[in-house]
């Protein structure tokens, strides 16, 4: 590198440096960190995702004892992130209600929102429909809006009309109902409150980030929640619980009577699968070395919503475990240094399927339980107060010198 030093004692002109040799000093000065991996971007009380031992604390809570029993709501977990404690049964009243006309608001909003809900993916639809909102409506409306969202967009697909939410009903209850055209029972609210409670938030995940990073530059809520759907469609992030199931069928397809796992048959399909070079859906995280906690907390849900229906699911829930033995063997043989286990997704593909919702909405599933996070982020970041603007290297070439004038 150029000598930049001043001598006292031999003054002379400090020489000019290329753009090259400025690019290479900011090459020093700040290290590469790609995906941000390790990078804190803010404080947070939201949520803490510790990867190492597999547990997830939510707002002071861990997921295991706050889900995993299985009693507390979406409410109470709106209420949990949105004002920093459990809520009691006055409040936990008022946010139903709040959200409940956030539904009723939403449906009125159907016939005004154009061509949205004819969309084929389900993220686009509600992206697009949660685009028609006010920009700076409460988030209890927010939430209220893409349930009835998510579940006009699968009615339409399925050649029916919209069903109109019913006020009186908590969400979990409301969503199954309008969804499916059927009233849910108390069971399926509750394990559905389960599924929604353990996604509601889970530290800075890529579609929380990107609602943090357009909240930051002191735009509305609507306009973040539309671009954290965004992030949260893709693949690589929100997108896998359909694809799970597709798995779990294509295993069955090969199972023994009355589609029990036969002996080897999970092993035989997911060595096929990776010696094809093709992902096996719903193991592994970014995060997590171990077991993701929200898996253990699904799987149990599973289990109690079986007991109630007299065993008829146990066929779905012996093979998903079957296959996630073999999953978990056969990538541990592969990769011993890179743990994957099972992720949130590999349950969630077997409960949202028992309560019967189509794996279509499984993705528009999973952002009615995250926007409470969402929108507690928003106003969390707005309390800070400051752009996110990180830095970026550039690599490309370097302008040439302009020649001297003449």
């Amino acid at each position: 590198m150029v000598d930049c030093t001043i001598k006292v004692d031999q003054p002379r002109a400090v020489p000019k440096m290329s753009s090259a040799e400025v690019i290479g000093m900011r090459d020093v000065a700040a290290p590469l960190a790609s995906g941000l991996e390790g990078v804190v971007v803010a404080e947070t009380r939201l949520s803490e995702v510790d990867g190492e031992r597999g547990r997830l604390t939510l707002a002071g809570h861990d997921v295991e004892e706050l889900a995993g029993g299985g009693g507390v709501t979406f409410e109470d977990a709106c209420g949990l992130l949105w004002g920093g404690a459990l809520p009691g049964a006055a409040e936990r009243e008022s946010l139903r209600r709040a959200i409940a006309e956030g539904r009723t608001r939403a449906f009125a909003l159907l016939g005004r929102l154009g061509d949205a809900l004819q969309a084929g993916d389900g993220m686009d639809a509600i992206r697009a429909a949660v685009a028609h909102l006010s920009g700076d409506v409460p988030p209890a409306a927010i939430a209220g809006a893409v349930a009835t969202f998510a579940a006009a967009w699968a009615r339409r697909c399925a050649g029916e009309a919209p069903v109109a939410p019913d006020p009186a009903l908590r969400l979990s209850a409301d969503y199954l109902r309008m969804a499916r055209g059927a009233a849910a029972s108390e069971a399926e609210a509750r394990e559905l409150d389960t599924y929604l409670v353990t996604v509601s938030d889970h530290g800075m995940n890529a579609s929380t980030f990107t609602a943090r990073v357009v909240t930051s530059t002191g735009s509305d809520a609507i306009s973040a929640v539309v671009a954290a759907i965004g992030a949260l469609k893709g693949p690589l992030h929100g997108g896998a619980p359909g694809p799970v199931l597709d798995m779990l069928d294509a295993v069955a397809a090969k199972a023994g009577e009355g589609g029990a796992p036969a002996p080897g048959c999970a092993e035989r399909w997911i060595q096929a699968e990776l010696a094809a070079g093709r992902r096996i859906m719903g193991m592994g995280h970014r995060i997590y070395r171990v077991r993701d906690p929200r898996a253990a907390v699904l799987e149990r849900a599973i289990e109690r919503l079986e007991r109630t229906a007299g065993g008829a699911r146990s066929a779905r829930l012996a093979l998903a475990r079957e296959v996630e033995r073999a999953a978990e063997a056969a990538l541990s043989a592969r990769h011993p240094d890179r743990p994957l286990r099972a992720n949130v997704e590999f349950y969630t593909a077997v409960l949202l399927d028992a309560l019967g919702l189509p794996r279509a909405l499984f993705a528009p599933t999973f952002a009615v339980g995250r926007v409470a996070g969402w929108c507690a982020h928003i106003d969390e970041q707005r309390r800070a107060g400051r752009l996110i603007r990180p830095s970026s290297r550039y690599i490309g070439g370097v302008p040439r010198a302009a020649a001297p004038p003449h």
